[in-house]
């Protein structure tokens, strides 16, 4: 029996802006089974906003912008630990100024007021915005390491997945790599309950 079956292996592929990293099904600290949309990646380090985790109370952005004029709550991410003091947001509003593209039709940021202004006119948040607390950071090397220690996969980003908030993100990103890694897609988070 092959026995290496048994081993979560990265799929070594570099990580580079717009793609995603893919916990380890093996990972169990505050990664656990997170999607992470790369926002930069060079000499100086990296970052990220991890896509799919919530705050266990939820926070919304009216709460944190009084006078927002949204209709419906619009909820705030968990975007990684580090600068949880700091708000970003990633959208598919290419018009907005200053907004940073990030992969094909996907952006980062831009002019606060002009979006403010684009929600108090009534215009569709829900699978076109979404509000993160914080990012997630690496060291210049750290990353790399990371992936050579088999803690993360390196996938491509597919705008409506993490536009969507979608909740079987970890899931289908694993399965998007291929056969070889469809079976830790199913994996227990707690394999002794199994």
């Amino acid at each position: 029996m092959d026995m290496g079956i048994f081993q979560v292996k990265s799929n070594r592929a570099l990580p580079a802006k717009g793609r995603i990293l893919i916990a380890s099904p093996l990972l169990s600290d505050y990664f656990t089974r997170t999607v992470i949309l790369m926002i930069t990646h060079n000499e100086e380090g990296s970052m990220g906003l991890v896509m799919n985790q919530s705050f266990r109370h939820h926070v919304t952005l009216n709460q944190l912008v009084p006078g927002l004029g949204a209709t419906s709550d619009i909820p705030i991410f968990k975007g990684g630990p580090v600068g949880r003091d700091t708000i970003f947001f990633i959208h598919s509003l290419e018009t907005l100024d200053g907004a940073l593209e990030i992969s094909d039709g996907l952006y980062l940021n831009g002019d606060f007021e002009e979006l403010k202004e684009y929600i108090r006119q009534g215009n569709p948040v829900r699978g076109h915005i979404r509000f993160f607390a914080g990012y997630a950071g690496w060291d210049n090397g750290q990353l790399q390491e990371e992936i050579r220690e088999n803690c993360w996969m390196v996938g491509e980003s597919r705008r409506k997945e993490l536009l969507d908030c979608n909740p079987k993100l970890w899931k289908e990103s694993m399965d998007s790599l291929g056969p070889q890694y469809s079976i830790w897609a199913k994996y227990p988070i707690d394999p002794s309950l199994n």
